[in-house]
């Protein structure tokens, strides 16, 4: 009889939980790092992490996507703490379409439809990506771009247009 993913799911949650509770009551190093108030997004991370293994483990598709999800908001959260640049979420709200995409490509990838998931999972990555760049770019994060961030939206629109005009 197959074991349920949600079941195993648990268990590795509660496993992994239970080990590092475990790690920092008994080595005073690793409790001064995880009490250090910079590294709580790492917990977030974390869960990213467990749902990889649980995705892995029970060969379930369908827990890459919060996998990628939990991870890649933990690690955003994580270099907003370490800076101090909570005024980021400006423009990073644009990074979770990306996380989207880069779960439903994995997902695609463990099912062995690796078209599938470059056509879906791609589009919400490089619609991500150039969202982030308009909308960093507006806020004065990439100084670089400087005054000329609105030919990003030019060239948004170009390749959209030319989508439109090669599917016909």
């Amino acid at each position: 009889m197959r074991a349920k993913p949600a079941r195993i799911f648990v268990a590795l949650f509660l496993i992994l939980l239970g080990a590092y509770l475990l790690a920092i009551q008994i080595f005073p190093t690793l409790r001064m790092y995880a009490l250090n108030a910079s590294n709580w997004p790492l917990l977030v991370v974390a869960l990213g992490g467990v749902f990889l293994l649980a995705a892995v483990l029970t060969w379930t598709p369908r827990l890459l996507l919060p996998a990628a999800i939990a991870g890649g908001v933990g690690a955003i959260l994580y270099w907003q703490n370490i800076t101090g640049n909570w005024a980021s979420w400006t423009y990073m709200w644009t990074l979770l379409p990306g996380l989207v995409g880069i779960g439903i490509l994995l997902r695609h990838l463990m099912q062995g439809e690796l078209r599938d998931g470059i056509t879906r999972g791609g589009s919400l990555i490089l619609l991500s990506a150039a969202a982030f760049l308009i909308f960093s770019s507006w806020q004065g994060a990439l100084g670089f771009l400087g005054p000329y961030w609105p030919l990003l939206l030019v060239l948004l629109g170009a390749i959209l247009l030319a989508q439109v005009w090669r599917r016909r």
